[in-house]
């Protein structure tokens, strides 16, 4: 690889690095073609960029970057693999789920939403990290709960300031 390649490398993994803020890296050597290929497919299925790097030109572009990745540069030995998801938790549960059948790929860290993890000992963990949708559903559904008391005291008084009251306070004990 001449170094004008290995800068032109650089730079568009410095772009990805910037435009995600969820970064898995992955070590999946010793998987066979047909593993790679059916875990390929599952990454697109779950809409999840897969790709294979070189440590030293991924630890460029993280030093290239604007982000903050702590710890992360360490782990960068061996075979590594990056996945770049838009929600947090996709490329844990990717991870998770294929290796119901096979014992890879082992998760090296991670870098979601600003904060590192390291170590596949953090896949169950990361597994449980809500979506920005999901925890916004969440807070709808807690918001909308007192509204729904209101209306159904309202509805089960029969419209009387007396019976609102005493169906409120019921609920509240």
């Amino acid at each position: 690889m001449t170094r004008e390649e290995k800068s032109q490398v650089i730079e568009e993994l410095t772009v990805e690095l910037a435009n995600n803020t969820n970064i898995y890296l992955t070590d999946i050597s010793g998987l066979n073609a047909g593993a790679t290929s059916d875990l390929r497919r599952a990454a697109f299925k779950a809409n999840v960029k897969m790709a294979v790097v070189k440590n030293t030109l991924l630890e460029k572009a993280m030093e290239a970057s604007d982000k903050e990745f702590g710890e992360l540069p360490s782990v960068l030995k061996g075979n590594t693999s990056v996945m770049y998801s838009e929600t947090g938790n996709a490329p844990a549960k990717l991870i998770k789920n294929f290796r119901k059948k096979s014992e890879k790929p082992l998760l090296k860290g991670a870098f979601i939403e600003e904060a590192v993890y390291i170590g596949d000992n953090q896949l169950d963990m990361l597994v449980d990290i809500k979506s920005k949708e999901e925890l916004l559903g969440e807070i709808i559904g807690l918001l909308q709960s007192p509204a729904k008391n209101v209306v159904s005291a309202l509805k089960s008084s029969g419209g009387k300031l007396a019976g609102i009251i005493k169906t409120l306070s019921e609920k509240e004990g």
